[in-house]
């Protein structure tokens, strides 16, 4: 769930410096020691050793080229991205552009099995692209193959809806949710917070609103614009991740950015062997500020096609967010307010994702000192 800002590239400085690399097999306080600095200097850090297997990353990689590779029709019978689907350069509600395309799915089982069941197995009409309505949404499996969210639940779908093989987007989500949780742990630990699930948990429950999103930025051609601005065109500009926690991986092409200080950004090397992992907003909130939601962006500036899968963890929409009582202290006194994720997420939704959102959450105590 990010969007990208319409506005054009600033006066910006690239610096490039390394980021921190966590190994998940070295001894385990030495992990949470260094992913904790890594969220409190970066709200970034990349993994390797995370125990994911290549075959479930490269089947799930295979699934979503294939999809991108489809004619744009095809692709578009997906239904658009409200908020499930397939977008193209249009994200989100307002207004936000960027040279992306991408499939964005709900990860929640139980809603998928749910949406499932609204079909009748017996009714053979056929999706006809015309009959919208984008106010209903649905997932519905056929042997092992996934089709996306539609738009009616009142119509059954072409065989050419079926995009993805969902046993493999569910081994991948599977997966990535794991290593989400292991990292999660890991903070909580590192923290010294004695429930060490306190964060884990609000991304396994089986109502947890997480999302994966596939992104696929379309590379130059050999006749497009030779101009400096042309290598800097914008594929999702700069935001931070509302979520929990982001775990991303790409296909080896660069393009991602985050950014510490206002007008520079830090490129981030492309890594067969990692997952790059970033805070999100609710994890700042819930750390009472300790760790920081990093802003990114990603630029489409490559002859070669970028594509990307990110898993956003993220708690179910009634979810109190608050932070764990040991990193409430005197000498840092609560910086947020509690809230559900329901609310932040309206919040979300109702700003341009280029706009700092938490604030809005800060807790009336601190405002006043």
């Amino acid at each position: 769930m990010v969007v990208a800002t319409p506005n054009p590239i600033r006066s910006e400085k690239i610096r490039n410096i390394e980021l921190p690399i966590i190994d998940l097999s070295a001894e385990r306080p030495e992990v949470s020691g260094l992913i904790v600095r890594a969220c409190q200097e970066f709200g970034f850090f990349k993994v390797i050793n995370h125990g994911v297997s290549q075959d479930v990353i490269a089947r799930m990689e295979s699934q979503s080229l294939e999809f991108f590779a489809k004619p744009v029709p095809e692709k578009q019978l997906a239904g658009p991205a409200n908020p499930h689907g397939y977008g193209s350069k249009n994200i989100g509600f307002n207004g936000d552009v960027g040279e992306v395309e991408y499939l964005l799915l709900s990860t929640n089982s139980a809603s998928i099995s749910q949406m499932s069941n609204v079909i009748s197995p017996h009714d053979p009409t056929p999706f006809r692209y015309g009959d919208w309505n984008p106010t209903r949404y649905l997932i519905k499996f056929e042997t092992d193959l996934l089709v996306v969210p539609s738009i009616s639940c009142e119509l059954y779908f072409d065989p050419k809806l079926l995009v993805l093989d969902s046993s493999a987007a569910r081994r991948y989500v599977e997966a990535v949710r794991g290593l989400a949780c292991e990292i999660l742990e890991l903070m909580a630990e590192g923290l010294w917070v004695s429930d060490t699930s306190a964060f884990s948990r609000l991304i396994r429950a089986a109502d947890s609103d997480s999302l994966l999103r596939l992104n696929h930025y379309p590379p130059l051609t050999e006749d497009s614009d030779k101009s400096p601005s042309s290598f800097r065109r914008i594929g999702f500009g700069e935001h931070t991740d509302p979520q929990i926690l982001t775990v991303l991986r790409s296909n080896g092409v660069g393009g991602l950015q985050i950014s510490l200080e206002d007008g520079v950004w830090i490129p981030v090397a492309p890594d067969s062997s990692a997952f790059c992992v970033n805070v999100g907003d609710v994890l700042q909130a819930m750390t009472n500020g300790r760790f920081v939601s990093v802003r990114h962006r990603a630029l489409a500036n490559s002859y070669q096609p970028r594509m990307s899968m990110a898993y956003f963890g993220a708690p179910s929409l009634h979810a109190r967010v608050c932070s764990p009582p040991e990193l409430v202290t005197p000498q840092r006194p609560r910086l947020y307010r509690t809230f559900t994720w329901a609310e932040y997420k309206k919040a979300v939704y109702t700003l341009r994702l280029g706009d700092g959102r938490l604030n809005i959450f800060r807790s009336r105590t601190v405002d006043e000192e």
